[in-house]
């Protein structure tokens, strides 16, 4: 009987894309991949150290599998590992340690699964590391969208931010085996490539490469498929890659533009590479230009120095903005990090009331954007999970559909006509069938 592994992903696409990674070699070795919630004979957790509760989260996580299975062999890699090894050592039932450059090297690095005394720990030092470990997910949504890593680490400075300490300098993946791996994965069969990085917008600097020659190229193979940025900073955001996405098809109609805050002063403390005025000058230019573009926003509220006043000019700020919906971030003190000894500490439940106030904003704002969707039609991308008679897909401006279940409909770009909402709901119809269809605002 085949041994059975359990895998769980805490933080970002970039860590599912690895996580999936990870798993194909377990199933390469004959192992057997089995839900988190089910016993199995090893747990692996990749982690992430954005936020203090990711950091508790791991814990309560690994706690939760041994109760599952008190001999289960515990993995821990990620983030977390690369920072905090020792304190994770200490965990009780964790038996291994994987750092940033040895999560991929998981079967080379372990003889065996077997429980010993004491924590193995196998971190290497993350600085300057020129080592890109290649990954993609691609068996989430039964082959309709993959994530695909092609960036990795950061070169960026931000005060608050322990990524460029867990991940290393920013590097890229070869951009002639970007395309080979492209290539296969719509021959496989997806019809949607999300590109994932720690900073994607970054792509192609130790190669001489630019994302936008690389998204070029992407689009030019043959194929029914569509392109995904999962995210980009707005000083890389290049007037190129905006005109490529309202020219070219296969470029999904929507950005996700991380803000942070819309306080000059916050900003400059946060060690941001843009002021208020450039962001808010991309977000119009990309708008005016990209008919129905969805635009998502990172905004973290919270951070040291930040007054009430601050906070209401983000506020407003945001408010005032073409964007279709937030990421709300809680500002959370992380160990080495410059922004830790700042001054002017913002009560935590004062940064729940904030977090709350740009959640209510985020819903009004996606309210809207669905609002706007009426008497358009969008491209829809079905997935084939039937929960109760229920099939769901995205829009290529980021837009959540869902219809009865129809095999017919999974893993094929649908042109869906909206005609109205009700109760945060779009109903719209399939363009050619006339099966009828809602649109979740979710």
């Amino acid at each position: 009987m085949s041994k059975t592994v359990a895998l769980h992903t805490l933080g970002c696409k970039l860590n599912f894309s690895e996580t999936s990674t990870i798993g194909n070699q377990f199933l390469h070795k004959g192992y057997e991949v089995v839900e988190f919630k089910e016993k199995a004979d090893i747990y692996v957790f990749n982690t992430c150290t954005v936020t203090e509760h990711a950091d508790r989260e791991c814990r309560q996580l690994v706690r939760r599998a041994l109760r599952q299975n008190p001999n289960a062999y515990v993995i821990v890699t990620g983030c977390y590992a690369q920072l905090r090894p020792e304190e994770i050592s200490h965990m009780q039932g964790v038996d291994a340690i994987l750092g940033s450059n040895e999560k991929l090297k998981l079967f080379s690095l372990l003889e065996d699964f077997e429980k010993k005394e004491l924590a193995c720990i196998y971190v290497s030092p993350i600085n300057n590391s020129n080592e890109f470990g290649a990954s993609n997910s691609t068996d989430a949504d039964s082959r309709t969208r993959a994530y695909f890593k092609i960036q990795d680490g950061c070169d960026y400075n931000c005060s608050f931010c322990t990524i460029p300490l867990a991940r290393g300098n920013s590097r890229s993946m070869e951009p002639g085996s970007v395309l080979t791996e492209f290539r296969h994965l719509i021959a496989r069969g997806y019809k949607e490539i999300i590109l994932t990085g720690v900073n994607v917008g970054d792509y192609g600097k130790s190669y001489n490469a630019k994302l936008y020659d690389l998204l070029g190229r992407m689009a030019d193979v043959d194929g029914n498929f569509r392109i995904r940025i999962s995210s980009i900073e707005p000083n890389l955001l290049t007037d190129e890659i905006i005109k490529l996405t309202q020219q070219n098809e296969k470029m999904c109609k929507h950005f996700h533009i991380p803000l942070q805050s819309g306080s000059p002063k916050i900003l400059k403390l946060m060690q941001r590479r843009y002021k208020t005025e450039y962001y808010s000058g991309v977000i119009n230019k990309a708008n005016e230009l990209i008919d129905n573009l969805g635009i998502g926003v990172d905004v973290i509220v919270g951070f040291p120095g930040e007054t009430e006043e601050d906070f209401i000019v983000t506020y407003n700020f945001i408010k005032d903005l073409p964007v279709s919906y937030l990421h709300v971030f809680t500002y959370s003190e992380r160990p080495d990090t410059k922004a830790i000894t700042m001054r002017g500490s913002v009560d935590v439940l004062e940064r729940k009331r904030r977090n709350n106030m740009l959640r209510i904003l985020s819903d009004k704002k996606k309210s809207l954007f669905y609002e706007s969707m009426t008497g358009k039609e969008l491209e829809v991308l079905f997935e084939s999970e039937n929960n109760n008679g229920i099939m769901k897909g995205f829009s290529s401006n980021y837009v959540r559909v869902s219809n009865n279940f129809d095999p017919m409909l999974v893993n094929e770009l649908s042109i869906v006509k909206i005609e109205g909402v009700r109760d945060n709901f779009c109903r719209g119809n399939i363009l050619g069938n006339k099966k009828s269809v809602d649109l979740i605002a979710c």
